[in-house]
């Protein structure tokens, strides 16, 4: 149990900032993105962007690709999971 609540806590410290839950809700919409078309959509550097797409992966809540220089990122398969976990937690 005190394992669950620690992983729930990790969660919503990622999902506790409002750059990665606009990052969240255009991925949403648009399946899948390179970096720099994800940081036009929110107006933030491509810098601070990656940062922002680099904690919600290692959090399991995106998934990323590169073609050639680009990384795309998308929803990860579990990330409905998560959220499911999350309210089910509370």
């Amino acid at each position: 149990m005190k394992k669950d609540k620690k992983g729930l806590e990790k969660i919503l410290k990622v999902l506790a900032n409002k750059r990665r839950l606009e990052i969240l809700e255009y991925l949403k919409c648009s399946k899948r993105a390179p970096v720099g078309d994800i940081s036009g959509e929110i107006d933030l550097s491509f810098r601070a962007t990656s940062q922002h797409l680099a904690i919600l992966f290692s959090a399991g809540l995106v998934d990323k690709d590169q073609k050639s220089k680009q990384v795309f990122y998308k929803l990860s398969d579990s990330y409905i999971d998560i959220i499911k976990q999350i309210t089910s937690s509370l």
